[in-house]
């Protein structure tokens, strides 16, 4: 979006959505943590990226979810405790529900194309651990490699086992990855750099 002195920000306009994902994939690689070697359960398991606004009239603008589908995932519990995770940038979606239908697919082709995750050139986001340490009764915190964006940038995250499901939240900044958080009205409504991912994620039995 191009902005420009004389454009008006709209309730509902065309605001954008960072990298997310994956993010996000990454969370999802706590899956398995302190069980046996199994497959992330994909169907079960969820991946959710939140971008927000900012700007002087960030007011008229939207906050953007996204929801990014795991495609595989694989977690080894035998020493070291090692998690293997990986997303297709092209399947992330963006669910926006306060957007009508033509403003969400307007969302939807920004965060795909070479503006932000450039899905063609860059297919795939894969996270790989480094490092597992528990952090307390089923707590642990998790380091490893994050590639997103054709970048390759270390992160760390903690995550918790609850009912047998593990969970957590980790923030990413879109600029470490390559990404220009996109701006428009000549920067009057912007995305945040830091976007913030959730995860849900169930092993398979």
């Amino acid at each position: 979006m191009s902005g420009g002195a004389d454009r008006r920000v709209r309730p509902g306009a065309d605001t954008w959505v960072g990298p997310y994902t994956m993010l996000f994939a990454i969370l999802v690689a706590t899956a398995g943590l302190g069980a046996e070697s199994r497959p992330i359960d994909t169907a079960r398991s969820t991946l959710t990226v939140f971008v927000y606004k900012s700007g002087l009239f960030s007011a008229f603008a939207d906050d953007h979810i996204i929801r990014a589908p795991i495609a595989s995932g694989a977690i080894s519990a035998e020493t070291p405790l090692a998690v293997e995770v990986s997303v297709r940038s092209g399947a992330l979606k963006a669910l926006d529900p306060k957007l009508s239908e033509d403003k969400r697919a307007d969302v939807q082709a920004r965060m795909i194309g070479p503006e932000v995750l450039d899905t063609a050139k860059y297919p795939e986001i894969a996270f790989t651990s480094t490092m597992i340490e528990p952090a307390g009764t089923d707590r642990w915190t998790v380091t490893g490699n994050l590639t997103l964006h054709g970048q390759l940038r270390s992160i760390t995250f903690p995550v918790v086992r609850r009912e047998g499901r593990y969970r957590g939240t980790a923030t990413l900044k879109q600029r470490d990855f390559g990404i220009q958080p996109i701006s428009i009205a000549g920067g009057t409504v912007k995305v945040k750099d830091e976007v913030k991912v959730e995860f849900d994620i169930v092993a398979k039995p």
